[in-house]
Parts: structure tokens; sequence; C-alpha cells
């Protein structure tokens, strides 16, 4: 198989190993009697989060640190430029009171601890479990604090999006916990498979093509790993819930720093000096300042702000080419 093939293959596999894996694990959650709101809130916003962790950590376990923390900045990047900035094109995104009071704040901390993480080089384990208590602790206070029916009712439609961008994917309806199960160790089996191969056809291609580890990592590799949030965002902004793509670029925006970067970094070490990805780190800065800029209050993304972060994407993905 060639290399550029792996990639391709690598993205789909994630693309629908992710989708699996969640429906999977959504269907087994209701089939145990766990809230609509905690499906919703944890096992939705966790499962699409699954490729980054699985890439991240693959990578950190072959000794690719560079690549699984280029993914992170990268998936982070394009999920501003590329998935708000489609989802805008596709139907001017509300932007909630409540998500810009409850998420806001995480969202500028996840940007502002990178540069700190970058100091030395490298997440070192410690930092690493640090990052994951952080995820788990803002889960459970985003848990508790929408306890209210507004909430469950937003996590009602998410998962049903989420459950639409599934169908879309083939996989099935699974009946009853045994088949949500099998759905869901499916996906995972899937996902596992997918992000070896886009690990390896990318780093091979970097390789071939004289690009560095970095580059590979905020490119193509996150443009694989971010595809999955990318079809559910549009399947969103279709259907009418435009609102539901700027809340899964938040929260996923949080998770990858704190959590999936917390976990690949305890599979090995994890990031690269700070003098050779600064480009990279004061394009997140911009980015996620750009969207806390537009998400500050309540209001309607426009299409021609869609379009504005689509094309800094498409400036930024140029720049790190020509940076090498």
């Amino acid at each position: 198989m060639s290399d550029w093939l792996r990639v391709l293959a690598g993205g789909a596999l994630l693309y629908f190993g992710a989708e699996w894996l969640v429906r999977g694990a959504s269907s087994l959650a209701l089939a145990l009697r766990i809230p609509q709101l905690i499906v919703g809130l944890t096992i939705v916003a966790y499962g699409t989060s699954a490729p980054e962790v699985i890439v991240e950590s693959t990578a950190a376990a072959n000794g690719l640190g560079v690549v699984a923390f280029g993914d992170a900045l990268g998936s982070n990047i394009a999920n501003i430029g590329l998935i708000l900035g489609v989802a805008a094109l596709i139907s001017p995104a509300r932007v909630s009171g409540t998500l810009a009071r409850r998420e806001l704040p995480m969202l500028l901390a996840g940007a502002a601890v990178v540069p700190l993480l970058m100091l030395d080089g490298a997440v070192s384990r410690f930092e690493a479990v640090v990052l994951l208590l952080v995820a788990v602790t803002y889960t459970a206070l985003m848990v508790r604090a929408a306890r209210a029916a507004s909430a469950l009712a937003d996590a009602t439609v998410e998962t049903m999006v989420t459950g639409a961008a599934a169908d879309a994917a083939g996989a099935p309806a699974p009946r009853g916990a045994l088949g949500s199960l099998a759905t869901a160790g499916v996906g995972l089996a899937v996902l596992l498979v997918g992000g070896n191969l886009l690990v390896g056809g990318a780093v091979s291609v970097a390789r071939v093509l004289g690009m560095s580890e970095r580059l590979v990592g905020v490119t193509i590799v996150a443009i694989g790993t971010s595809l999955p949030e990318l079809v559910t965002s549009a399947v969103a902004a279709r259907r009418g819930y435009s609102d539901i793509a700027v809340g899964n670029v938040v929260g996923s925006n949080i998770f990858n720093i704190f959590l999936c970067v917390g976990v690949a970094a305890l599979f090995g070490p994890v990031g690269t000096p700070l003098r050779a990805a600064w480009f990279e780190v004061g394009a997140l800065i911009v980015m996620t300042s750009v969207a806390a800029w537009l998400i500050r209050s309540e209001r309607t993304l426009s299409r021609q702000e869609g379009a504005a972060m689509l094309a800094l994407y498409v400036i930024f993905v140029v720049v790190s080419v020509f940076r090498g």
C-alpha cells in the first residue's frame, strides 16, 4: 500500500470508527438507563475526540511526540478555521449565551496553557496527569451546571445530530446492551487500525517529501483526525442545528488540549521546543482569540465570518507548508 493511500485509508477509517464508537457507546449508555443529559455531555463529547486520542497516543508510543503535539495544535486550528467556517457557510450559527459564559474561559485557558507546556520541549507525565484531572473536573462541573431542562433539550438534540452523522457513516442502530457493545467495539478497533495507518503513512510521506514531523502533524494528521467533527458539524448545520456545531468545536478544542494531550503523554514524550513551533502556537492563539471574540455573547455567526475563518485557515496551511 502506497504512503498516500495509507494516509487516505487511515483518515477514512478514523471517520467511520469514530462514528461507530459514538453510536455504540451512546446506545449502550442509554440501554443501561444513563440519563440523556449525561450521555450528551460526556460520551458524545469524549467520543468525538477519540480520533485525536488514538492518533496522538499511537504517535507518542512510537517516539513521534512531535507529530502528536502537532496534531493537537493543528486539530484545534482546523476546528476553528475549517470546521466552524464551513458550518457557518452552510448555515449561520447561533451562539448561546450559556456557551459564552461557561465554555469560553476554558477555551482560552486551553490555548494559554500550550506555550507553557512547551517551555521545556515536552509534556511530562506529571503534567499529563494534571491535564487529565482538569478534563475530568471540567466534565463533572459541566454536568452539574447543566441540570436545567434547556440543557437536557440541547443534549438530546446533540445526540440526535451525532446519530444522523453515524447513519451517514453506515453505523447500525444497535438493539440492547450487547449489540451496542459490539458496535462500540468495532468502532474502537477500526479507530486503532486507522490511527496506525494515518500516522505511519503521514510520517512516510513527510520523509519522502522532506516535510518536518511538525508540519505533517499540524496539516495531514490534523485534518485526518478532524474529519468526524467536520462531518458532524456539517450534518448539524444542514439540519438547522448550527449551534451544535459551535458547541462541538469549542468542546473539542478544550478536550484536545486537556484530554487528548494528557492521555498521549502517558504513552510517551509529547511536544516540541517552543522556538520550533512558534508560528503554529501563534496561529492557535490568534485563531482561538478570533473564535472567543465571535462567541463572546449571544449572537449569530454570519456566512461572511465563516468565510473569513476559512480564509484564515487556508493562509495558515499555506504558510506552514512554505515554512517546512
